[in-house]
């Protein structure tokens, strides 16, 4: 039985948060208590509308849980903020496995909430049977679109996009002409970031003339390297220890908070004197994990923040729709972040050949992973 507890939020990215109190098996979830939180490093839309303090915006982590400095982190940052804009109610449930969905969904019902968001691709048969059993509740899945309901939106991104513009960075950036790869679990949420990358080195590739190789992710066999879980940061820190032995010198995991394990890997080679860097994924891991500030290359950034804000508003406001919601690089759903500290390593050509890929990806001149 999942017993109520207190988290501290991660330093990085909840300052000023005293605790989150979370969900007890089964049980209703208690009320948010407020706090200011940190930006993800993707926009934030203005406060919009009145105040909304009769309304219940609710949200249900995946296994990862809302201090991961990544996508349950980054949509739990964008109710709260409506929470602050429109002074509604909301409350929280982190779940610690799959057993947890269920009951935690189920105890958003019981406590009316007129829209709940279940985080991540896992949620999905939790989610929908929670919207088939009560069909006057209003549910948001985050990150999958096979829950089909008409009281389920689907949020869902295009993050190869994005991704290919990373793994086109990482190609020009690389000092031994290998970069690295390496997922939480075989989900198509997180294959997609690394089929992405690994068709944006290929482009850099092509484009260049050279034969940078792509570490943990192989396009022909569609398969990998991965933790099997999003909890696991010893195995994260291995797998990243393992791809630096074999030369890699820039990676990007995909795997919720088993990247900080990636992370710590890396920037201990990096006080070892190696010239190593990382490239985050879902908020701008500059902000969100300042810990690694110095060696995040660049992030991919999925708004999903502000895709639950704009939601939510709309929900507030009597404009739910289970129209579903794609996040690309046109409407900024997906996005590279800045370079920060490396800015002034990145040549200007690179710089322009990157905004250039970006615009046949949005015009469609370039078919990336999923639109080919």
């Amino acid at each position: 039985m999942k017993t109520t507890r207190t988290r501290m939020g991660a330093a990085a990215s909840v300052l000023g948060i005293a605790a989150l109190v979370l969900a007890a098996c089964g049980s209703a979830p208690e009320d948010s208590k407020g706090s200011d939180s940190a930006d993800s490093g993707s926009s934030t839309s203005a406060p919009k509308g009145e105040p909304a303090t009769d309304f219940i915006g609710c949200i249900v982590s995946d296994s990862g849980g809302f201090d991961d400095q990544s996508f349950n982190q980054t949509s739990y940052e964008g109710l709260k903020q409506v929470e602050a804009s429109r002074q509604i109610q909301i409350k929280e449930a982190e779940s610690k496995d799959d057993s947890d969905f269920k009951p935690n969904l189920d105890g958003m019902v019981k406590n009316k909430c007129d829209i709940t968001y279940s985080v991540g691709f896992n949620l999905a048969k939790a989610t929908k049977e929670a919207a088939d059993a009560n069909p006057d509740a209003h549910f948001a899945l985050l990150d999958d679109d096979s829950a089909k309901a008409d009281n389920i939106k689907n949020l869902t991104y295009q993050t190869d996009e994005a991704a290919y513009l990373a793994g086109y960075l990482s190609a020009a950036q690389t000092k031994t002409n290998k970069v690295g790869t390496f997922g939480g679990m075989k989900i198509p949420t997180v294959t997609i970031f690394m089929e992405g990358f690994a068709e944006g080195v290929a482009k850099y590739n092509e484009d260049n003339d050279k034969n940078v190789q792509v570490l943990g992710w192989n396009t022909k066999k569609q398969d990998g390297t991965f933790v099997g879980d999003f909890e696991n940061q010893d195995k994260g820190k291995s797998i990243t220890a393992n791809l630096l032995a074999q030369g890699a010198d820039i990676i990007m995991p995909v795997a919720g908070p088993v990247g900080l394990g990636a992370l710590s890997s890396i920037q201990e080679s990096k006080d070892q004197g190696n010239d190593v860097k990382a490239v985050w994924v879902d908020a701008d891991g500059y902000k969100s994990a300042p810990k690694y500030k110095k060696i995040m290359l660049t992030s991919v950034i999925k708004a999903m923040d502000k895709t639950v804000e704009d939601v939510t508003n709309e929900a507030i406001d009597g404009k739910f729709s289970n129209e579903p919601y794609v996040g690309t690089l046109e409407n900024e759903g997906v996005a590279l972040a800045p370079f920060h500290d490396f800015d002034s390593e990145v040549s200007d050509e690179t710089k322009k050949q990157l905004d250039d890929i970006k615009a046949q990806i949005i015009s469609g001149d370039l078919k990336v992973g999923s639109s080919k």
